[in-house]
């Protein structure tokens, strides 16, 4: 799948991460991310997992928490979308959701086996889909969404906080 969503295939809220995502094969790039997160993520002493930059800012480990979330309910999403489900699905506060959790008490290990887990299980999920599948929309959180768009919506969010790690966390190569 290497056409772009249109911005009537998202709401304008996700525009700040679909702009991020270079151009190419969306599938292709979830992979190289998988690759280049991991490794970089890898590097990070655990030390430096509980780390955050400013008074109420999240750890880390709460930011490679939350892409993983995020991926989750972005790829249920997109799975019922491309399913043809028609069923309006609920939106999911972020703060709220970190409330329920204690990512501080997880290594920065168990956090990135995490990630790769979650993001093998989005790839499986994107090589079946049909080309018809991808261009498929619903409603999530009150915004028209393609399934398209959740693929990249999915990489954008995780290229944002990546580059608020890289800015703002901890400066490695």
């Amino acid at each position: 799948m290497n056409l772009r969503p249109a911005q009537e295939e998202y709401g304008a809220y996700y525009h700040q991460y679909v702009r991020l995502v270079p151009d190419g094969n969306i599938r292709d790039i979830l992979a190289e991310l998988l690759d280049h997160t991991s490794a970089y993520l890898s590097d990070i002493p655990e030390a430096q997992g509980n780390f955050r930059y400013a008074p109420g800012k999240w750890s880390l480990k709460e930011v490679i928490g939350h892409i993983n979330d995020n991926e989750r309910i972005m790829g249920y999403r997109l799975l019922r979308i491309a399913r043809g489900d028609q069923t309006p699905l609920a939106g999911y506060d972020q703060d709220e959701f970190m409330k329920g959790v204690n990512f501080g008490s997880s290594s920065l290990a168990d956090l990135i086996d995490d990630y790769i887990a979650v993001r093998r299980a989005t790839l499986t999920l994107l090589r079946g889909l049909s080309e018809e599948a991808w261009t498929r929309s619903g409603s999530a959180n009150n915004n028209v969404l393609s399934a398209r768009s959740l693929a990249y919506i999915i990489a954008g969010h995780e290229i944002h906080h990546l580059n608020i790690v890289k800015e703002r966390y901890l400066v490695i190569k």
